[in-house]
């Protein structure tokens, strides 16, 4: 259970939506009070550690588990054996999405403990169960695993090559989903009467997740209760609880899940993982807690990575530069088992989020998603929407770079403009709301577009390559769920908002509270947030796709609401008038034309400590709503980079970097600017620094941070920031969302400002990551 509050009393006047509040959950954390899974320590408990398949691809025929069994300290050994015929379903993928000839896709089954074959270097096939975490590793290590290596595949190309190994013999050609949307023979027209085509195959380089806390789980299982309770980082405790019972077999409500601090997710812990499942097993046949924390080295092979795809993308333009069609054609690697959403990213998203702020008319996405023996692909800040953009923005400086088109001019071209709004897309979202050129304008005028030729002649005379790129993005937040508002108001004076999105590094309490004391006049500092319990709530979204303040925003607003009216009956008992004379302002309810008036904290405190109500008025003013979804909103923007780039070695260093942004109702902008600062920082590590490089044996080369790059503060300048909102009418408080909006605008404006930069050289195209090394050899390609 989270719960958060502020020190010392602060009036709600200064503290409403709009103001710039100080975090207040950072005091918590920088003091060292941070309560995260690893943490906890229950009564009794022992530790798990799990034995991991050390090859990407075989037949398991045996494990031999007597050695570790005999170890000090070793209470248990399960393997898949164990957990079978104990009710255990499967970890589902969500997503159905069928095939192009209607056929549904292929979801193979992964159960929690592999059983007759691995599939990636890192698969669970067993745990064990000791008194101390050392023990437990050190006998995890003495199980004996009889695998006959297979032949491994690692890029979703070679997986759909003729002849590749199968992973499945219910998967021909490891095909999972053969996708296609738009209409194929209008797209096919367009292009064969265009003026120009711009194309280009474009890799969309695998990364592995790296929150700062691992994973980590504590199970523990009430015999008399018949009930299981899980302790675990999560993005959304209601969901993930109904996710983790269905693997379980058993009803929601014998599943609890309680998460308190987590350092970081980016997508990867919304999902239920074999671990949960052995661990809440263990917990219940050996009668006590099980604690178990992943090793960073784990990290690297048993998490759900994200991106890796690549895509033949086509852009159809007339002799003008209009926009005429786009084709996507491409292949998702799915790694060795379908996560929840895994098939979504290259296939639906990249559709809905190429479309960006254009008025193409056109879209047709054909994409393959196969499996290999790599760790699964899961939703990674964006899933979907920052490669669908950033495929896009490449195309349109490929074809401004071709026509002979500035590159700003080509995109103003091209911009839905207000007058033209609501828009609706080929893809069928429709946008209700923005002001692209205006938006567009400021971020050119901001990065000072008409001076960049004195800049250049700067860098030439340093001996320096210079390039500029821009990003332009709109994004489509996550589909619309049903969210708590929960508001209640305790015997200590205090207001607890429950809501069933959860932060996981993003910042909920403040602007949480910020909505609430705008629309009650509850002082900013009596306000609690609780929001990691899944017994508390009674519905709930989960944090992902950049929609909680939309979705917990507007509960609030919606739970606010309902406060006021039972408020009023009361006020009005207590001030002998009508219920239809009583108004709410600024914390107050009063006469209507009068000076007699009740503060909302003196009524609450008045039902709880005064002289009884009558029974036929409310005798609180608690309120358990529940918010019906909203649909999803089109947060927008423009990124600017400008990059220097040394020919000796090929080092990169961003010189400049501006953003303007369309977030509508902006709640807390110093929050709105962190999320870009941590958005934009981590598409520039993907485009400059990170990937993961597997060998033929499918073993992870870039399996620790010697060998992965990470960025780190010298390699990024100050950022400059604008917001330039207009309110979306979709949801109550007017927001857009913003938690994922600073990788798609980074990833296109990064690289084409790389790619810019190297075009004296005659490069066309270089793929993400752009590491010294790459860059050297593009320049000297043609030497």
């Amino acid at each position: 259970m989270n719960m958060r509050a502020a020190p010392a009393e602060l009036s709600s006047a200064s503290f409403g939506i709009g103001q710039p509040v100080p975090r207040k959950e950072d005091p918590i954390l920088v003091r060292g009070e941070g309560r995260y899974t690893d943490d906890l320590a229950l009564d009794g408990q022992l530790y798990a550690a799990f034995v991991r398949s050390p090859h990407a691809h075989g037949l398991l025929n045996g494990i031999d588990t007597s050695a570790a069994k005999a170890m000090k300290g070793v209470v248990a050994v399960y393997t898949a054996a164990d957990l079978e015929g104990q009710g255990y379903g499967p970890l589902r993928c969500q997503i159905d999405l069928p095939n192009r000839d209607g056929t549904p896709i292929r979801k193979p089954v992964r159960m929690a403990l592999a059983a007759g074959k691995v599939r990636f270097a890192g698969d669970p096939v067993a745990v064990v169960v000791a008194r101390t975490a050392v023990q437990a590793r050190d006998a995890a290590e003495a199980v004996g695993l009889d695998i006959e290596v297979l032949p491994a595949v690692t890029s979703g190309e070679e997986a759909l090559a003729p002849g590749a190994p199968l992973l499945y013999d219910e998967v021909p050609g490891n095909l999972v989903l053969d996708y296609h949307s738009g209409d194929a023979e209008k797209v096919a027209a367009a292009f064969a009467g265009a003026a120009y085509v711009a194309r280009l195959r474009i890799v969309n380089n695998r990364v592995v997740v790296n929150p700062i806390e691992p994973r980590s789980a504590i199970a523990s299982y009430d015999r008399k209760a018949g009930r299981y309770t899980l302790h675990a980082p999560s993005q959304g405790v209601f969901g993930l609880r109904n996710n983790l019972a269905a693997a379980m077999g058993v009803p929601a409500a014998k599943m609890r899940l309680v998460t308190g601090h987590v350092g970081g997710s980016f997508g990867m812990k919304a999902s239920v993982f074999p671990e949960h499942v052995a661990l809440l097993h263990a917990a219940r046949l050996l009668k006590k807690p099980v604690k178990w924390t992943d090793q960073r080295s784990e990290s690297f092979v048993a998490d759900h990575h994200g991106r890796d795809m690549v895509f033949e993308a086509e852009l159809a333009l007339d002799a003008r530069g209009r926009f005429l069609a786009t084709r996507f054609t491409g292949i998702g690697n799915m790694g060795g088992y379908l996560s929840p959403v895994g098939p979504m990213m290259a296939s639906l998203n990249i559709g809905k989020n190429s479309v960006g702020m254009y008025r193409t008319p056109l879209v047709e996405v054909l994409a393959k998603c196969a499996v290999t023996n790599t760790p699964p692909i899961g939703a990674y800040r964006g899933a979907g929407r920052p490669e669908g953009n950033y495929f896009m923005e490449r195309l349109i400086d490929t074809a401004a770079r071709e026509m002979g088109i500035d590159s700003a001019e080509l995109r103003r071209r091209n911009l839905v403009k207000p007058a033209q709004l609501p828009w609706t897309t080929p893809i069928g979202t429709v946008y209700d709301s923005g002001d692209f050129p205006a938006l567009f304008a400021q971020a050119l005028e901001a990065a000072d577009w008409k001076g960049y030729a004195a800049r250049l002649r700067q860098s030439r005379k340093a001996g320096k390559l210079r390039g500029r790129g821009i990003g332009c993005y709109l994004e489509v937040t996550a589909p619309p769920t049903n969210e708590m508002g929960g508001l209640h108001f305790e015997a200590d004076g205090s207001v607890t908002i429950v809501t069933g999105t959860l932060d996981y590094g993003q910042g909920h309490w403040t602007p949480f509270a910020q909505i609430l004391s705008s629309q009650l006049g509850v002082p900013f500092d009596r306000i609690r947030l609780v929001q990691g319990d899944s017994d508390r709530l009674i519905a709930g979204g989960g944090t992902g796709g950049s929609k909680s303040v939309m979705a917990s925003g507007s509960a609030i607003i919606e739970a606010s609401e309902l406060v006021i009216e039972k408020g009023k009956l009361l006020a009005a008992h207590v001030l002998e008038a009508a219920p239809v004379d009583i108004e709410f302002a600024g914390g107050e309810f009063r006469i209507a034309g009068t000076d007699r008036r009740i503060g909302i904290m003196t009524l609450a405190e008045r039902l709880r400590t005064g002289t009884p109500f009558p029974a036929d008025l409310p005798q609180s003013l608690d309120v358990d709503h529940v918010f019906k979804a909203a649909p999803s909103a089109y947060p927008n923007g423009c990124h600017i980079a400008e990059v220097e780039i040394d020919p000796e070695t090929g080092q990169v260093e961003i010189a400049s970097y501006v953003m303007v942004n369309d977030f509508g109702v902006v709640v807390n902008p110093l929050i709105v600017e962190g999320q870009l600062h941590g958005g934009v920082v981590q598409g520039i590590g993907q485009a400059l620094y990170e990937m993961t490089v597997y060998d033929e044996a499918g073993q992870l080369m870039t399996g620790s941070f010697m060998d992965y790059a990470l960025p780190r503060a010298a390699d990024v300048p100050f950022f400059s920031f604008a917001s330039r909102g207009v309110p979306t009418a979709t949801n109550r408080v007017g927001a857009k969302g913003c938690g994922e909006a600073g990788c798609a605008g980074s990833l296109p404006s990064v690289m084409n400002a790389v790619v810019d930069a190297l075009a004296p050289h005659g490069v066309r195209h270089l793929d993400m990551p752009a590491t010294p090394l790459a860059i050297w050899k593009s320049i000297h390609a043609r030497d």
